[in-house]
């Protein structure tokens, strides 16, 4: 059998899940892999058969998306080139994790292919929705069209939607209590960030910068170049996370029973939909660091309280029945 497995490469949240989940793939044929996107820092083990510039968005530095730098990323006339050059027909399976070359290939080609991300549980209505009607939900449906879906979230909103995939790595952390909290906020400049930092609650703060090649301290904060090993074992051992609103980062926290408090992109709807759905868990959510923002950092460190998840381990079932039924 040959499958093609196909990654969005903005952000680290999609190469993360698939560390997990390609050794799976790899027991069922032979496996290709498609990355498209410039704005990981994780990468995988395996060799890349495709690597696509794709259709990303850049991290500004005050919490948002950096239009301008996005704008001049983009490289539309390409991405035609790349839709039009990608041969699938030798394929029995394409899976997909939100990414657009293969989508639309597969949509010009008229070949099934299945989603295998958290963006496709945005196409139930089940799924809570920071807006009403929004016209951002136009990227959930255009972005990367799938003939079938199998969806991720923190809960499960519909029969096609399971919890998060937690990986192994993740699983078998031990973990402690050292007393520090750990800070993945990438729409934000580190500098910024250690400067308010230091000024809320007497605790240390580890802050994972995608800017910075090398460490650094200011204060109570230690700045660190993003780096999974890293990252994982600031994790394991802190109090608790402070983090966007994306999805993998904050169920990992979850999971292994950290304090999350979550900060979405400004404009990022995918975002501000995440960050409802975790808030309906109990997790706090505030929309954008202001005046009150240490306020509501020493409020969280003093008194918030850990948060209970049942992320049950089912990523290896779900593949085997992904592979049965959609294969051709």
């Amino acid at each position: 059998m040959k499958i093609l497995y196909a990654i969005q490469g903005t952000g680290n949240g999609h190469i993360s899940r698939a560390r997990e989940i390609v050794p799976l793939l790899q027991q069922y044929g032979d496996l290709d892999l498609l990355v498209s996107g410039t704005e990981a820092e994780v990468s995988l083990a395996q060799p890349l058969k495709y690597r696509f510039h794709g259709f990303s968005f850049v991290f500004g530095n005050n919490g948002g998306v950096d239009n301008w730098a996005t704008f001049k990323l983009m490289n539309l006339p390409q991405l035609w080139r790349d839709i039009h050059s990608l041969p699938l027909k030798e394929y029995n399976l394409i899976i997909n994790d939100f990414e657009p070359v293969s989508a639309w290939a597969c949509k010009l080609q008229k070949i099934p292919s299945v989603s295998l991300s958290h963006q496709c549980s945005f196409t139930s209505p089940k799924t809570p929705r920071y807006e009403k009607r929004s016209w951002k939900e136009g990227l959930f449906k255009y972005y990367s069209p799938t003939t079938d879906r199998i969806g991720f979230h923190f809960e499960r909103y519909d029969h096609f939607i399971h919890t998060p995939v937690i990986r192994s790595e993740i699983r078998g952390l031990t973990t402690s209590n050292q007393g520090h909290y750990t800070v993945y906020l990438p729409a934000y400049d580190d500098k910024l960030l250690a400067g308010i930092l230091n000024k809320a609650g007497k605790v240390q703060w580890h802050v994972f910068s995608k800017r910075q090649k090398t460490a650094y301290v200011q204060g109570n904060v230690s700045v660190f170049p993003v780096n999974n090993e890293a990252f994982n074992n600031s994790l394991a051992s802190c109090e608790g996370l402070l983090t966007g609103g994306g999805f993998e980062g904050p169920a990992e926290a979850l999971f292994l029973q950290k304090k999350v408090m979550m900060i979405p992109m400004k404009g990022q709807y995918e975002q501000q939909c995440n960050a409802l759905s975790a808030s309906r868990l109990g997790v706090p959510v505030i929309q954008e660091i202001d005046d009150q923002f240490i306020f509501h950092i020493n409020n969280w460190i003093t008194h918030d309280k850990k948060i209970t998840v049942d992320f049950p381990n089912e990523t290896a079932q779900i593949v085997d029945d992904m592979v049965k039924r959609y294969a051709r």
